[in-house]
């Protein structure tokens, strides 16, 4: 574990752990946690004798608390620095939520050489947010409820949000972890509130699709089709029309944070698209 400091002062923390000369496999995590949040599958793969790498985006868990930068385009940019401080190379990148934009920009812009092939989970791209060339997405007052909530008690909310759609706990019959709860919440906390709801604008309202176009590698869509956080019909089910190598597995029943509450499924998938 260490940190990077970017160019503009922000320093990076990062969990970098396996041989340096394995496969490395780089984990994004989604809003507003951090990349404890991977904790499954970094132990996971690690066992499979793969370097895996996890790193706390800008503002959240234990990198600079940032009033600036919380947009996609310096979160890419930051991506950059890691990969080129731990000179990574034909890595492969995951990302769940807002991590899989993240993931959608870095790799869509990365250097010959860095990237092998990526993953996006129940991920934001295209686009959230409704508009006329959108008209399947998200009301934008649902991300300015976000943002009302964030700012007028994060902490409550950072109960609620795991406590039911997040994790399908709020399904009658869930299975409901009060553990998975309160590290959701855990994490939440230890973020910045201005990185968070900064962030809240950058996860909602950014257009993935000229990047999803661009990106030459193979791309694993994986998405629960009752996802109340992303629903799948104006993501995974948009997005898979605009990659160049793309393939698509829906998952039916599971939930936003299907790594976490069905990670034995979500752990042997990867494995299999890591190995082909």
């Amino acid at each position: 574990m260490g940190t990077i400091k970017t160019r503009d002062g922000t320093e990076i923390f990062y969990k970098d752990w396996g041989p340096r000369d394995a496969q490395a496999i780089v984990f994004h995590h989604g809003w507003p946690l951090s990349a404890d949040d991977w904790d499954s599958q970094m132990l996971f793969f690690l066992s499979k004798g793969y370097r895996v790498v996890a790193h706390d985006r800008r503002g959240h868990g234990r990198s600079t608390q940032t009033s600036t930068g919380n947009d996609m385009d310096t979160y890419a940019e930051d991506v950059k620095a890691l990969a080129a401080a731990l000179d990574l190379k034909e890595a492969i990148h995951v990302g769940h939520s807002t991590g899989g934009g993240e993931v959608a920009r870095y790799v869509a812009r990365a250097e010959s050489g860095r990237v092998k092939k990526a993953v996006l989970i129940g991920a934001v791209p295209p686009v959230m947010v409704r508009s006329d060339r959108n008209p399947g997405g998200l009301p934008l007052e649902v991300f300015d409820g976000f943002r009302a909530q964030v700012a007028a008690n994060r902490a409550q909310f950072y109960r609620d949000v795991p406590a039911g759609p997040f994790y399908g706990f709020n399904r009658p019959g869930a299975a409901v972890s009060q553990g998975v709860i309160d590290n959701w919440w855990r994490q939440g906390m230890m973020g910045g509130i201005k990185a968070q709801y900064d962030c809240i604008t950058a996860f909602s309202e950014t257009d993935f699709t000229e990047d999803l176009k661009a990106i030459a590698v193979p791309v694993f869509l994986m998405h629960g089709d009752d996802d109340q956080i992303v629903p799948i019909a104006d993501s995974a089910i948009l997005g898979i029309k605009l990659l160049k190598q793309g393939s698509l597995k829906i998952y039916e029943g599971f939930d936003h944070g299907m790594a976490t509450t069905h990670a034995d499924v979500i752990n042997a998938d990867l494995l299999a698209f890591i190995r082909d």
